[in-house]
C-alpha cells in the first residue's frame, strides 16, 4: 500500500482506520469458506443461486469475510452501514469490476451509465438525469396509461376465460411496451402477442454477461461454441436496431426543431441533453444508455412487480388495504392521472417492502480504484468487494419481525420509523439509480390497474410451493401463475 493512510469506507462513528494506531486486517486474514485449489470458492457456488449461497455464508461468517473467485480474493460486505459507505464512495473510490466492462466490451457492447466511469460517467449522468427527471417523465405519462389500459384489456380476456397468466412474462411485456413507447417513441404491442426484436436479443445477451463475469476460464476468447455464435448475432442485431432508433430520433428532431424544447420521448431528451452539454457525449454513449434503459425497464421493474403481487396475495390484509387505497384515489383506469399515482402512498410502501424482502439486485460487486479501508479491512487498489444487499434488511436485529411483509413499516414515523438505510434497492450515494421515479411510477400504475379492475383468485407456482429465486442478471421468481376474476366488490361502482 501507499505510505499515506488509505481512504476509509466505514460506518459513521465507527472509528475504523481513523488513526494509525488501529491495526488493519488484510482480506487474507478474514474467515470464510475454504477455497478449492485454483478454482477458489466457485465450485461451491450454484450460478443460478449465487446470491443465496453468499447470503448463507454471511450468516455464518459475519459482516466481513473473504471468498475467492479462482485465485482472486474477494471481500464480502454484508453490514448495511459498510455497504452504504462503500456505495457512497463511488465513483471516486470504487467502480464496477473492470472485468464486467471488459466482458461487455469484447461482446461488442457500448458503455452506458451503468458501466461508465470518471468524466464520461459524470457527463452521461447529466444527460440521463435530464431525461429521467420527474417533470420529464410526467410529460410522457399518457403513453404509460395507454400501455396499462392494454394490459387491463389483456387481463380482462384472461379473467373471462379463467386462463392462467404467466405473471412474470406478462409483466415483462408490459415493461417492454412502456420502454418502447416512453423511451423511443416506438409503438410495439408485445402484451397482445407481438414480438419485440430488441427484447428477444436482450434475453440472450444479459444472461451471457452475468455468466461470463464469474466464469473460471474465458474459453470464448479461444473457441466459439454455438451459444457464443448466437450471442454474437444477437449483439450485432441489437446494435443495428439501436443505431436505427437513434438515427430516426435525430431525424425527427432535425425535421421538427420545436421538438427540442419539448422532446416526445426519453431518447429524444437524451439526444438533446447530450447536444446541449457540449461535453463530447456522442451516439455511442447514447446507444449505451438505450441498452441500459432496456435492461432497467424490463428485468428490474417487472420482477419487482411480480414479487410484490405475490407477497400481497399471501398477505390478505395488506392486499385489502392496497385495493382500498387504489379504489379511493384512482378508481378509474381510463382516467388515471400522475397526481393519483403520486398519492398512492400505501402501494408505494408495498413496493418498498417487496424490494426489502426480494431485491432484484441482491448483490453489487465493485472494484477499488485506490487503496481503501472497509470497516477495519484494508482493500488494495484493484481489490474486489462483494456487497450483500439482503442481509441486515431481513434480520430481526435491524428490522422488527423482519420476515413479515409489513408495508406499514415504511409509513410509520418517530421512534417506530423504518431505518430506510437498511434497504437500498436503488443503491446509495452519487450513483443511486437515476430511473427510480420512473420505476416506482410504472409499478404503481400496473398495481392500480390490477387492483381496481380485478379480484386476484390466485398467484402461485404450479405445485403451490414457494417460488424459487433465480439469479440471472437480476433476481426473478420462477413459475408464478396468476388467475383473475371480475371484482365482486361494489366499492368501485
Amino acid at each position: 500500500m501507499e505510505n499515506s493512510m488509505p481512504r476509509t469506507a466505514a460506518a459513521p462513528d465507527s472509528g475504523c482506520a481513523q488513526s494509525p494506531a488501529i491495526a488493519l486486517r488484510r482480506i487474507a486474514d478474514l474467515p470464510g469458506p475454504r477455497p478449492w485449489p485454483l478454482a477458489g470458492n466457485l465450485p461451491q457456488i450454484r450460478p443460478l443461486r449465487l446470491h443465496q449461497d453468499v447470503e448463507a455464508w454471511s450468516r455464518e461468517y459475519g459482516p466481513l469475510f473473504r471468498i475467492a473467485f479462482g485465485s482472486r480474493p474477494v471481500l464480502v460486505v454484508s453490514s448495511h452501514e459498510l455497504v452504504g459507505a462503500v456505495l457512497r464512495d463511488r465513483p471516486d473510490g470504487f467502480r464496477r469490476p473492470a472485468l464486467t466492462a471488459q466482458v461487455s466490451e469484447e461482446m461488442g457492447g457500448r458503455p452506458g451509465l451503468f458501466l461508465a466511469e470518471g468524466a464520461p460517467w459524470r457527463e452521461q449522468r447529466r444527460m440521463v438525469m435530464a431525461a429521467l427527471a420527474p417533470h420529464a417523465v410526467k410529460a410522457y405519462f399518457p403513453s404509460l396509461v395507454k400501455v396499462a389500459q392494454r394490459l387491463q384489456a389483456h387481463w380482462q380476456t384472461a379473467a373471462r376465460t379463467g386462463a392462467a397468466i404467466d405473471l412474470t412474462e406478462d409483466l415483462k411485456r408490459y415493461s417492454v411496451d412502456i420502454i418502447a413507447g416512453l423511451a423511443f417513441g416506438t409503438e410495439v404491442n408485445t402484451i397482445d402477442g407481438g414480438e419485440d426484436v430488441i427484447q428477444r436479443h436482450m434475453d440472450v445477451i444479459l444472461p451471457a454477461v452475468a455468466k461470463r463475469s464469474i466464469a473460471m476460464f474465458p474459453y470464448w476468447r479461444y473457441v466459439k461454441l454455438p451459444a457464443d455464435r448466437q450471442l454474437d448475432r444477437s449483439v450485432a442485431t441489437l446494435s443495428a436496431a439501436i443505431d436505427d432508433l437513434i438515427a430516426a430520433a435525430r431525424a425527427r428532431l432535425n425535421a421538427e426543431p420545436a421538438r427540442r424544447a419539448r422532446p416526445a420521448n426519453l431518447l429524444e431528451a437524451m439526444i438533446c441533453a447530450a447536444e446541449e452539454g457540449g461535453g463530447g457525449v456522442d451516439d455511442v454513449a447514447v446507444a449505451g444508455n438505450v441498452t441500459t434503459m432496456l435492461l432497467a425497464g424490463e428485468d428490474t421493474t417487472s420482477n419487482t412487480l411480480a414479487w410484490m403481487l405475490y407477497l400481497l396475495k399471501r398477505n390478505p390484509a395488506a392486499l385489502a388495504k392496497a385495493r382500498e387505497e387504489v379504489l379511493r384515489i384512482a378508481p378509474d383506469a381510463a382516467a388515471f392521472s400522475i397526481e393519483q399515482m403520486d398519492a398512492l402512498d400505501y402501494v408505494d410502501a408495498c413496493a418498498q417492502e417487496a424490494m426489502r424482502l426480494k431485491p432484484v439486485a441482491p448483490f453489487i460487486p465493485l472494484e477499488a480504484l485506490r487503496d481503501s479501508v472497509v470497516g477495519d479491512v484494508a482493500v488494495p487498489q484493484g481489490g474486489l468487494v462483494w456487497l450483500v444487499m439482503r442481509n441486515d434488511s431481513v434480520a430481526d436485529s435491524h428490522v422488527a419481525n423482519a420476515a413479515d411483509f409489513d408495508p406499514e413499516r415504511w409509513l410509520r414515523r418517530g421512534d417506530e420509523a423504518m431505518n430506510k438505510h437498511v434497504s437500498m434497492p436503488f443503491g446509495a450515494g452519487a450513483r443511486t439509480c437515476p430511473g427510480r421515479y420512473l420505476a416506482l411510477l410504472e409499478i404503481k400504475l400496473a398495481a392500480a390497474t390490477l387492483l381496481n379492475s380485478f379480484d386476484i383468485a390466485s398467484i402461485a407456482t404450479v405445485d403451490n410451493s414457494e417460488p424459487q429465486e433465480l439469479s440471472g442478471f437480476t433476481m426473478s421468481p420462477i413459475g408464478l401463475r396468476m388467475t383473475l376474476r371480475a371484482p365482486t366488490s361494489d366499492l368501485q361502482r
